[in-house]
């Protein structure tokens, strides 16, 4: 069963998601990589406000291509998450409560989520075209000269994701490890 979700992710609405449920997200997510996230912190460090306001919302680790004629982004799949490592558990703690990537998270980002209540999606990679499809607008919010990595205002309807890491802590990738590895010690036993 797929879970619907309209942003704001509020507290309220992440605190009975679990790893592993299909969801679909409609509303407002950002984007953000590596550099503008480096200066995300740096204006907070510097006691400056960010260039959104953070809370209850959702970050897509995504530097989007070109769009073609007649789209309204190109192509953007997600980026490895764990280049945000870094930088996400004092967003986490500004009120950040969703992101959308691929790949592991650290042990700090983790923490940060289970104490401060947010939840790690995962999108698929190399499926960009087809994500591309649930934006239904697009405006740069901060840092154009970024270009593809420049801050994005997305409008998305029924945005694909699963629920990698809850705000609990449970880890989709190491839960379906281990029932990966029972299913594969037991039809190996039975031969």
């Amino acid at each position: 069963m797929e879970i619907h979700i309209q942003t704001p992710l509020t507290k309220d609405k992440l605190k009975d998601l679990k790893a592993g449920d299909s969801v679909l997200i409609s509303g407002t997510i950002y984007t953000g990589r590596d550099a503008a996230h480096k200066r995300m912190i740096e204006a907070l460090e510097k006691g400056e406000a960010l260039p959104f306001d953070i809370e209850n919302q959702i970050i897509y680790y995504v530097g989007p291509c070109p769009a073609k004629p007649g789209q309204v982004i190109g192509s953007c799949g997600p980026t490895t998450s764990g280049r945000m490592d870094a930088y996400a558990p004092l967003l986490i703690e500004k009120g950040l409560t969703g992101m959308i990537g691929k790949g592991l998270r650290s042990k700090q980002v983790i923490d940060a989520m289970t104490q401060y209540g947010a939840v790690y999606f995962g999108a698929i990679g190399g499926a960009g075209a087809l994500i591309a499809k649930t934006v239904k607008s697009e405006e740069i919010v901060a840092y154009e000269d970024l270009g593809t990595e420049a801050i994005r205002k997305l409008t998305v309807e029924k945005f694909p994701a699963v629920v990698i890491i809850d705000s609990k802590g449970n880890n989709l990738y190491e839960t379906g490890r281990k029932q990966y590895e029972s299913i594969a010690f037991y039809n190996s036993n039975s031969i």
